[in-house]
């Protein structure tokens, strides 16, 4: 079985309209694989268009409609959320951390992002933050799209 699983900025870019958006639907029409996402996910996903309101990026009614999609997204099975254990994923974060951040500068919910594909052994992990998908190429997954 393949494991796909998305980073927020590949969500943000998927659900909304930005410069990354018909790349994040062309990726997910041609594949047409369930994407996994953790709760971390779920929980950004949802803070960064609440937050994307507030800066008056958006309206209060796109945020609805948004959010609406992405629930609707995850009944359907086309986004599926996984379980993994906290402990497991903080023992992880904090050894990319070690090994990563020093030479790369990579902020905390990025390295948790990784540290989930890694404990998933996932084969894709979808991105399209610069930062992070170095430092996801650097421990061997497979970035898209």
């Amino acid at each position: 079985m393949q494991t796909v699983i998305s980073d927020t900025s590949f969500l943000f870019s998927l659900f909304g309209n930005d410069v990354h958006t018909l790349s994040a639907r062309n990726w997910v029409s041609q594949k047409r694989l369930p994407i996994a996402i953790s709760m971390f996910n779920r929980y950004e996903f949802q803070n960064a268009i609440r937050f994307a309101a507030f800066r008056k990026a958006i309206s209060g009614t796109e945020v609805i409609t948004t959010l609406d999609a992405f629930e609707a997204d995850l009944r359907s099975g086309h986004l599926q959320t996984i379980s993994v254990e906290l402990s497991a994923v903080l023992v992880e974060a904090s050894n990319l951390s070690a090994r990563h951040t020093m030479s790369g500068g990579h902020r905390s919910f990025d390295i948790l992002h990784v540290a989930v594909a890694r404990i998933l052994k996932a084969n894709t992990f979808l991105t399209f933050d610069e930062n992070q998908r170095k430092l996801a190429k650097s421990v061997r997954l497979e970035v898209g799209p």
